[in-house]
């Protein structure tokens, strides 16, 4: 009976790998009875392997080693059989569980999914995705972000590619499909359709632009995608710890009013664009200069990445600038043509004595009327 018991244990074991991993029966036996002739080898290493063939009973799960039809099983090699076997087993478990999730996450990449920092390989950081790890390469993180073990994050499925360990899962923290897949996660509007991602200009860690636009009348793509009181957009930037800014603009068919617009926080812009060259000339007030060109240049290097033009960019005084100016200049002039005050003449000196002897003159006469 106790050999019974054995083979129903054997034969439901295998049929339980096979039915609940999707192992297919004849290839797990045809790799123990490899793994069991690799065991005899290793114990006999003066034979030669091609000369002999090893027997696996899939209902008792005995193993026997042949040469030439001539049955040469050691004593006690079915103990030694029954190990590797299960080592077999155990393995091929595995190797179907790895190839069932990477068959899933093929499903999954270009999406986003929630992560933990798990372990520092070198430069690389290793991270726990749920059923599976995967691998972010340096050139996939965020410069001036700081990592640290059990630290949770979104990651972007940015590819599978074959390692050294076999084939790999990929995330990225820097590529565009995070920002994306982000505002799809926050934003209802973006994950139905209603508004759509048309550009993503980003310099990870520091800045991002991002250009929406509504398919259905009625709805504010900017102010979908900022929320009530920013609470949305504020969300977005949270995933970042503060460290990226993020502006949301208007998408413009029209490419003077789309640059205009990718300019943004600078007002009052005047574009003339020529579409051969792909070329943009930008003009604008001297006090919105430095908030059009940005920090070291980023607000217009990622409005040209956005909207893909040459932006050149000059400053001009503004109208209320150039009335002061004329306002002025026309004081002043009536400064210089005012005719000078003369002051009234004071009278001194030989003045007053001719003044005195006409007086004199006038009593004489007088005088020789009345005689």
């Amino acid at each position: 009976m106790p050999g019974v018991q054995r083979r129903s244990e054997f034969a439901l074991a295998l049929n339980q790998v096979a039915n609940e991993r999707g192992v297919d029966v004849s290839v797990v036996l045809d790799t123990v009875k490899n793994a069991i002739l690799a065991a005899y080898k290793k114990d006999h290493p003066e034979v030669e392997v091609e000369e002999y063939e090893a027997t696996l009973d899939k209902n008792t799960g005995e193993a026997k080693i042949f040469k030439k039809d001539k049955d040469v099983t050691p004593p006690g090699f079915g103990r030694i059989a029954a190990q590797t076997a299960k080592q077999v087993i155990l393995q091929k478990i595995r190797e179907k569980e790895k190839e069932a999730i990477l068959t899933d996450y093929k499903g999954k990449v270009g999406a986003i999914v929630n992560g933990m920092v798990l372990r520092f390989a070198g430069p690389n950081i290793i991270v726990d995705i749920g059923k599976t790890e995967a691998l972010m390469p340096p050139p996939e993180q965020i410069p001036n972000e700081k990592y640290h073990l059990n630290q949770r994050l979104t990651v972007y499925i940015l590819d599978i590619r074959e390692g050294i360990k076999g084939e790999e899962i990929i995330v990225s923290r820097a590529n565009n499909g995070l920002i994306e897949g982000l505002f799809k996660r926050e934003v209802p509007e973006v994950a139905q359709g209603s508004v759509v991602i048309k550009e993503i200009a980003r310099e990870p860690g520091s800045r991002t632009k991002i250009a929406v636009a509504s398919n259905q009348s009625g709805i504010d793509p900017v102010g979908s995608c900022v929320g009530q009181k920013g609470v949305r957009i504020q969300a977005i930037i949270a995933e970042f710890s503060g460290i990226e800014k993020i502006d949301v603009i208007a998408w413009h068919e029209n490419p003077k009013n789309y640059i205009g617009q990718a300019l943004s926080p600078a007002k009052n812009v005047e574009v003339a664009v020529d579409e051969k060259s792909k070329t943009a000339r930008v003009s604008l007030p001297k006090e919105e200069l430095s908030l059009a060109i940005g920090k070291e240049g980023q607000n217009v290097r990622l409005a040209s990445k956005l909207t893909g033009y040459r932006i050149e960019i000059e400053g001009k005084e503004s109208a209320d600038a150039e009335a002061l100016a004329r306002q002025g200049e026309e004081e002043e002039a009536k400064v210089e043509v005012a005719p000078a005050i003369e002051p009234k003449p004071e009278i001194k000196g030989e003045a007053m004595e001719a003044a005195g002897e006409v007086e004199v003159s006038k009593k004489e006469e007088v005088q020789s009327s009345e005689s």
